[in-house]
């Protein structure tokens, strides 16, 4: 098999202004050849991301870059000095996760990508020799063929589009088509899937699968995100602190992990399929430069250089969160050696299995649940009880209803610019939506962007009277509620949005922030700063936080606080709008580990959206489904999860990816059409109808019912807690054929809710 590219001694050292260099990458080696997909994995910071744009000579500008690399079967070169048909015209295609770089905002999709057809066929053509009369029109045919080659619905439409008119998935399949327009050999993938909703990404990654079937390329794929690995990595090279730290093939890695960092990277991602401990990575990585290098005009887009630690130069730089870590750890750095057959280290070939790590041996006989000993905390919820904590005088509805919140019918719209900007047009995001949360439990809203989550949320935390419908918080009609019974309810209904960065004063203490509130209601000062030590201790955060500047906190952390916030008021309710929303897959393990953690104090009731449903199948107790504005499914976790009955939450866990090589690619998938709604569309019926993977199966008669009809709710168990709002439900045996289930009883949408659920 020949070789596309081969990467020897990649070093890149940032050089700022008034700052020291940093050293981003210390000897990065790789090697991709014809037709594979090598993974660069690690989390934000790693270097993976640097690693494959700098090895195809897009090193940010203020980066000092050593090493050589060789191209298609060329001769080494330098990568100090890049050569010219390296860039996006030459031999290679970028998937970037910004595409502004590459499409212009003044310039349509198709015409971009009609340029880069032309000069693809200017340059195969003979000298002389214009390939016909009008060869931008078959350029612009062209642009729409890779346009509909790559999934996209309307590709005529998406070709006189620009940019800032598309949704997300769209510009990320339109990047791809740019991408297949120079007939690429090589493809470098920047997190390709990085900030789309669940079953978009299924999409998106359908779509570079069908652009390597197309030109046969090789893939060298920049990800931090092991799921995504399993699916479509051949082999994977783990970063840490810019160094490979593992490679191998895929199946090997993943399997049988020989370096710690990867097994903690591994099992810090919820799964699906089992339900197995999670097993992240104490501590925190080295800390980052600080500094963002200029980009240059195209296409490097977000890549963040993270100085190694100093540590580094004499020893492991993971050894300072490293279990296993022995004082010769901090000798000298490791090498990679072959860790199947250490006696013939560094003899395997591109396939061998390595790592960087003295004590691998030892992991042959340690499981991660063993390495890194978890919390306990994904277990069952403990009985009733828990430290006791600072006295603080708070307004308590604790002999209140033991129903916390009910959510009947509820509509909500939201005000959208009509005709010459003005906001006189209102745009519906919620058009049905039934919901009960009970005190103490966690009850989960997930669905794609625009299903109405956040909104939800906002309506009940607002406590505002709502359009349609009926909202009662801790036994209190929202509607009906007095000045002062609304102000106490809103000491006890604390919500934290999903970007927490824009409430908080940049230039306050982390401390001030939290103490905010009780100081204005005159709590002793002695109070208050216990308090905000069991906070922020209790969010993740320690007291060298507290004197933090808000600006000055890392990514991530500014939820962190806002939840601290919420906490001092003692709230009977919390909602959380995306709470595991987290650059890393460690930090998002260890946001989910301490939500964990505060559920299982006494009288705590969540409510919260999130589209991570692996994560919420550790977290929560009940789920409830919306698409489009209306719960289309309700009921306990592990009853929806293992038995699934409307079409849409099949799709959702079906696109789930998971972190195992053998079962990811063996997995039947259902792939949604289309892109998410962003809101309820205009229709009588059913308003998941135009995406329905089960309507090809459905008799002519059936399919009016659906488009005419909106679905009832449906109770499909006996104990009368798992309802559907489907006309005909899927089996509840995952992988038999779609049918109607005789038998189900139709649940009256006039009837309370609790009667609903069988409560």
């Amino acid at each position: 098999m020949s070789t596309v590219m081969e990467v020897r001694g990649l070093t890149v050292t940032v050089v700022a202004k008034r700052r020291p260099p940093v050293l981003a990458l210390d000897g990065v080696g790789f090697t991709l050849r014809a037709g594979e997909v090598l993974a660069l994995l690690g989390e934000s910071g790693s270097g993976h991301t640097l690693a494959a744009l700098a090895a195809v000579g897009l090193a940010p500008d203020g980066c000092q870059v050593d090493g050589s690399t060789s191209l298609f079967g060329g001769p080494a070169r330098p990568l100090s000095a890049p050569e010219p048909d390296s860039g996006p015209d030459g031999r290679i295609g970028f998937v970037l996760q910004d595409e502004r770089p590459l499409f212009p905002a003044a310039r349509r999709v198709g015409d971009r990508i009609a340029a880069a057809v032309g000069e693809y066929e200017g340059r195969r053509a003979a000298p002389g020799h214009d390939g016909g009369r009008a060869p931008h029109v078959r350029a612009r045919r062209r642009a729409v063929e890779l346009l509909d080659l790559v999934g996209v619905s309307e590709p005529e439409a998406v070709a006189r589009s620009f940019p800032r008119s598309l949704s997300a998935a769209d510009r990320r399949r339109a990047m791809i088509a740019l991408a297949l327009a120079g007939g690429p050999d090589l493809l470098v993938a920047e997190e390709p899937v990085a900030g789309l909703d669940v079953t978009v990404r299924t999409q998106v990654l359908q779509a570079l699968a069908a652009a390597r079937r197309e030109t046969g390329a090789a893939l060298l794929l920049a990800t931090g995100d092991p799921g995504v690995v399993a699916g479509l990595a051949d082999r994977v090279a783990v970063l840490y602190a810019g160094r490979v730290v593992e490679t191998g093939p895929v199946e090997t890695v993943f399997s049988r992990p020989r370096m710690p960092y990867t097994v903690g990277l591994i099992g810090s991602v919820p799964r699906l399929d089992t339900h197995p401990p999670l097993t992240p990575v104490p501590g925190t990585a080295p800390p980052g430069s600080g500094t963002d290098a200029e980009p240059r005009p195209w296409p490097l887009a977000g890549a963040r250089a993270r100085a190694v630690p100093e540590a580094a130069a004499h020893g492991c730089a993971f050894a300072p969160r490293c279990p296993l870590a022995q004082p010769e750890c901090e000798a000298a750095p490791p090498a990679l050696l072959g860790v199947d057959s250490p006696s013939r280290a560094g003899l395997a070939g591109v396939d061998a299995h390595e790592a960087a790590c003295r004590r691998s041996a030892v992991l042959r006989h340690r499981t991660a649940a063993e390495l890194f000993p978890p919390s306990g905390t994904h277990a069952a919820r403990p009985a009733r009880g828990g430290p006791p904590r600072t006295p603080l005088t708070t307004v308590s509805f604790a002999d209140g209803p033991e129903v916390v919140l009910r959510v009947a019918d509820l509509h909500m719209s939201y005000a959208a610019h009509g005709r010459w900007g003005r906001r006189d047009a209102f745009a519906p995001a919620l058009k049905g939506v039934d919901l009960e949360v009970r005190r103490g439990e966690t009850v989960a809203l997930v669905g794609e962007s625009g299903a109405g989550k956040s909104t939800l949320l906002s309506a009940v935390a607002s406590l505002g009277v709502p359009e349609a419908g009926a909202v009662d918080v801790l036994g209190q009609d929202v509607a009906t509620l007095s000045r002062r019974t609304a102000r106490r309810l809103g000491r006890v209904v604390q919500l934290v949005p999903q970007d927490a960065r824009h409430g908080l004063d940049p230039r306050a203490r982390v401390a001030d922030i939290v103490a905010e509130r009780l100081l204005a209601r005159h709590t002793p000062p002695a109070v208050v700063e216990a308090r905000v030590r069991e906070l922020l201790l209790a969010v993740g955060l320690d007291a060298a936080h507290a004197e933090a500047r808000a600006r000055s906190l890392p990514e991530g952390a500014h939820g962190q606080v806002a939840l601290a916030r919420a906490l001092a008021f003692e709230p009977e309710l919390l909602l959380l709008d995306d709470p595991l929303r987290a650059p890393d897959i460690s930090a998002r393990a260890a946001l989910l580990e301490m939500l964990l953690r505060l559920r299982q104090e006494p009288g705590r009731t969540f409510l919260l959206a999130s589209d991570d449903l692996a994560a919420v199948r550790y977290l929560a107790d009940r789920v409830a489904v919306l698409y489009a504005g209306r719960t289309v499914e309700t009921g306990a976790v592990g009853e929806v999860f293992e038995r699934p009955r409307h079409p849409y939450t099949r799709a959702l866990l079906a696109a789930v990816p998971l972190p195992d090589p053998v079962v990811e690619r063996s997995r039947r998938r259902t792939v949604l059409p289309g892109d998410p709604p962003p809101g309820p569309p205009d229709v009588a019926g059913c308003a998941f109808l135009s995406r329905c993977p089960a309507l090809a199966t459905l008799s002519p008669s059936q399919q009016s019912r659906c488009a005419r009809q909106l679905p009832p709710v449906l109770v499909v168990n006996h104990p009368g807690t798992h309802t559907v709002a489907c006309h005909f439900p899927q089996s509840g045996a995952p992988r038999e054929h779609l049918r109607a289930d005789p038998g189900i009883k139709e649940r009256s949408r006039t009837a309370p809710p609790g009667r609903q659920t069988g409560a």
